[in-house]
């Protein structure tokens, strides 16, 4: 189980789950209608996907550049979906 981690492949793992999660999402939306927009989908999974590469470089011992790189990405889609949400209200 430690090497799981060590390696990020857990992390590797989530992010597949992300994407069969976005792309559920966006089907039920395309089909019912109900649910959140693709926009939105994409902004909020980007924040977490983002964070979670964070979290597998640093596992990883990644070059802080890496680490840091992901950690803006991840606040510049946190801020789109903020913009977003707000924007709409």
């Amino acid at each position: 189980m430690a090497e799981w981690f060590a390696s990020g492949r857990v992390i590797d793992a989530i992010l597949v789950l992300m994407l069969l999660e976005g792309a559920l999402l966006y089907a039920l939306y395309r089909r019912t209608g109900h649910g959140l927009a693709s926009a939105t989908i994409v902004t909020t999974l980007a924040a977490g996907g983002f964070l979670l590469l964070a979290l597998r470089a640093a596992l990883t011992g990644a070059p802080w550049y890496w680490v840091s790189g992901w950690l803006l990405a991840g606040l510049a889609a946190h801020l789109a979906d903020l913009w977003q949400r707000l924007g709409r209200s």
